[in-house]
């Protein structure tokens, strides 16, 4: 698939002509672009792997210089022009690639959690899972002020999202965040599954702990409806703004 800007990520060995793979969308966050979040993330490695399909859509720097989402900016309408264009590359995508357009899922980081909730806040029919990592809830934020009160964990008043047609299924939400991200504060996490799981009425589970190795440790919740799982928190100790179990070496990444 390409990187938009950068260069081809070549298609999983061995695709069969009818075989549909699932695609992955990866959206990068500030102070990145496309190939950045390839590389510390590692999303390529593990794709060739599991054998999925992998889209990078790369902000333009003249629609914002650090190369932010403008995710919050929906009373303007830029958000939604941006999620839009966000969406015909994956309908184009869809239409070139060997992608199952019934297996697409949407991941972002910072900026990019936010757009990628986004998305799937306006089109949940369209997308099986969504993943944030260091983001911001849903709602919260319709401009650069609210969405900076936002960022440090400051009150702000959140909109209602759109109600879940009975006919379409939400897809799961799993929010990671940092303990201790000094960029986005922490509560941001718990308030994005929180929501989320309220658009359907799924209640919290009992938080569990999860120690592996020698990595961080972290705190998970989950929230279900009917035993259907809705949206997980993981929040992470001692991590900051950064992809959890990242690449070495890369700004933005903790290995």
């Amino acid at each position: 698939i390409v990187v938009d800007g950068g260069a081809p990520i070549p298609v999983p060995s061995g695709v069969r002509r009818n075989e549909r793979l699932p695609l992955l969308v990866m959206l990068h966050g500030c102070g990145q672009d496309a190939e950045a979040l390839a590389a510390s993330s590692r999303m390529n490695t593990i794709a060739a792997r599991e054998r999925f399909l992998v889209l990078y859509p790369e902000q333009d720097r003249l629609a914002n210089m650090q190369g932010c989402w403008n995710w919050y900016d929906t009373r303007t309408g830029r958000a939604q022009a941006e999620a839009n264009s966000i969406s015909a590359a994956i309908e184009q995508v869809s239409r070139t690639q060997a992608a199952d357009r019934s297996r697409v899922a949407l991941a972002g980081i910072s900026a990019g959690a936010g757009m990628a909730v986004l998305l799937a806040t306006q089109h949940p029919e369209r997308f099986r899972a969504v993943a944030m990592h260091s983001g911001i809830a849903p709602g919260v934020a319709h401009s650069s002020a609210s969405a900076i009160k936002a960022m440090f964990g400051r009150s702000v008043t959140a909109s209602p999202l759109p109600p879940v047609p009975p006919e379409v299924r939400l897809p799961a939400l799993l929010v990671i965040h940092g303990a201790v991200d000094p960029v986005v504060a922490p509560g941001n996490g718990a308030e994005a599954a929180m929501r989320w799981g309220e658009r359907v009425g799924a209640r919290a589970g009992k938080p569990r702990r999860v120690q592996r190795g020698a990595r961080y440790g972290a705190t998970i919740t989950d929230y279900r409806k009917s035993g259907r799982l809705i949206a997980t928190h993981c929040a992470v100790d001692r991590l900051g703004h950064a992809w959890s179990g990242g690449a070495p070496g890369h700004p933005y990444s903790d290995p």
